[in-house]
């Protein structure tokens, strides 16, 4: 069972990378926020990164999920950064140490932490493609790490075929973690691997027997896939969360650009405001690329207004 289960709205925190570097100025090689843990400089930057996302869920009122800065923590992207397996696995670590200080400084917010996995390679072009048993060898390790260390749960966020998250899927179920798992996709409301939404989750559910306690959407704007949702379908019901980009560009476009496309705070909420409807199960909301803690608040707040 997960603490999100059957108590009301869950809020998330925003886009980490994007905040980070176009509003803190932080240079992150290959978009990689993990490393600012080797510093105490670094760890204080995503320390302040997190609080605003409390204050938000204090005032309203609601849980707050926090995903580890994980997302590049795995194999590939840690070789290309420098990282061997042992520097993985202790980056790992303290990266689920920093969200419990972030437990411990608000005790009353009530926090669940996720253990974050990313792809193994380009989120928007995935190179490397994997069975569904060569991606839960893949990521079983960084799994087995962020469940010892005591997350809450592992997410996997900004997944873009089916078979490297059922392998996720099925690792973390291994572990003996819930897992949820999020896929992206692309203006025309399919993933970026060509198979639609509503397709990916059923495969998924299918291979690993429903393993994923709910999906996600993240990383693109509501615009994109609103209307695979208003065609309907049991797989709907498994939806449990969204977190969108405030821009409406392509990932192609947004890989592009040199400025940040912060979209209109309002805007955003008016879309999921929108979007509530055809959601029946969701229950966790935030944002993505370009999104902040002005975005998170405004999405909160028309989220509440309608449920």
């Amino acid at each position: 069972m997960i603490p999100q289960a059957g108590a009301g709205t869950w809020i998330t925190d925003g886009g980490m990378e994007t905040v980070l570097v176009f509003h803190r100025g932080l240079d992150l090689r290959s978009f990689a926020s993990f490393p600012l843990l080797d510093s105490e400089t670094g760890t204080a930057e995503l320390r302040a990164y997190f609080e605003p996302f409390a204050e938000i869920a204090r005032d309203r009122n609601v849980g707050l999920v926090l995903d580890t800065p994980t997302w590049r923590a795995n194999a590939d992207w840690g070789a290309t950064l420098g990282y061997d397996a042992e520097g993985l696995r202790e980056v790992n670590r303290k990266a689920v140490g920093l969200l419990e200080q972030v437990r411990v400084d608000n005790p009353d917010v009530q926090l669940t932490i996720c253990g974050c996995i990313g792809p193994r390679s380009d989120a928007y072009r995935p190179t490397a493609l994997m069975t569904t048993e060569e991606a839960a060898r893949y990521h079983s390790t960084q799994i087995e790490t962020l469940g010892d260390a005591g997350v809450d749960m592992i997410s996997a966020l900004t997944l873009a075929y089916p078979e490297e998250a059922a392998g996720i899927a099925r690792a973390a179920t291994t572990a003996g973690q819930p897992v949820a798992i999020a896929f992206t996709v692309e203006t025309d409301g399919r993933l970026p691997g060509g198979t639609s939404l509503g397709n990916a989750i059923e495969q998924v559910d299918r291979e690993t027997n429903g393993a994923p306690a709910y999906y996600m959407v993240n990383c693109a704007h509501p615009t994109h896939f609103a209307a695979v949702l208003e065609e309907g379908g049991d797989w709907i019901d498994r939806i449990g969360g969204i977190r969108a980009n405030a821009s409406r560009k392509s990932h192609a476009e947004l890989d592009a650009s040199e400025e940040l496309d912060e979209g209109d705070p309002s805007e955003l909420a008016q879309r999921y405001r929108e979007l509530a409807p055809l959601l029946p199960s969701a229950m966790v909301v935030g944002g993505c690329c370009g999104t902040d803690h002005r975005h998170v608040a405004a999405v909160a707040d028309a989220w509440l207004e309608y449920s």
